[in-house]
């Protein structure tokens, strides 16, 4: 078996799990940003915190269906399984991150976001620190003109790895609080210390929430 087919049977395995673990959770959702009333019409950029990756495939598909979404995945052989796993979910996947393949990357996140995709993103990720926000998230912000929604999360009762970013998987039964926050749009910027103004802002706007 190649490492590709490999990677498909993985995360059609994975998918299938999840959907059955999500089945068993109850959902609520609270839309400050209106979102899903009244779609903007500026590019949108899903903001949320690398531990929360378990259930945002699921929002994605449940509350916008029809839509193009795209996330970024990394080059390695885990990215692969990963990219397979969120084509289940109706999300394209870019290969790259922040420390390898990233300008290309970039690129391929503007691209997508200029044709109409929201892109998903995990501000500290692909290897932290924990809620810190990078560079490249504000960075995109800025030359698309997307507007970012930070997507808050909490469980009722969840298991939480020993991981850099502390990955939390909801218990199955628990409840699942999402907020999706007031829109937020990163100004250019004349300069580093302007820049990291920004970024900070948005850290902040970011910061989890109690419980979180």
């Amino acid at each position: 078996m190649t490492p590709e087919k490999k990677a498909r049977l993985l995360a059609a395995i994975g998918a299938g799990l999840v959907r059955l673990w999500i089945f068993t959770l109850r959902f609520r959702l609270v839309d400050r940003a209106g979102v899903l009333e009244t779609p903007p019409q500026k590019p949108l950029l899903w903001a949320f915190w690398h531990n929360k990756l378990f259930v945002m495939p699921h929002l994605f598909e449940r509350y916008f269906p029809g839509r193009l979404g795209a996330a970024l995945a990394s080059e390695s052989k885990d990215g692969e399984i990963i990219s397979a796993f969120i084509e289940r979910f109706g999300i394209r996947p870019i290969r790259g991150s922040t420390s390898r393949g990233g300008p290309r990357a970039l690129v391929a996140m503007r691209r997508a976001i200029k044709d109409g995709y929201i892109m998903a993103l995990t501000p500290d990720g692909p290897r932290g620190p924990r809620y810190r926000i990078s560079p490249g998230v504000v960075k995109l912000a800025q030359v698309t003109g997307g507007l970012v929604l930070p997507i808050h999360v909490t469980y009722s009762s969840y298991w939480q790895l020993k991981t850099w970013d502390g990955f939390m998987i909801p218990k199955p039964f628990s409840k699942v609080h999402i907020t999706f926050d007031i829109l937020h749009e990163v100004p250019a910027t004349a300069d580093e210390e302007l820049f990291e103004d920004q970024r900070v802002r948005l850290e902040r706007m970011m910061r989890p929430q109690h419980g979180m």
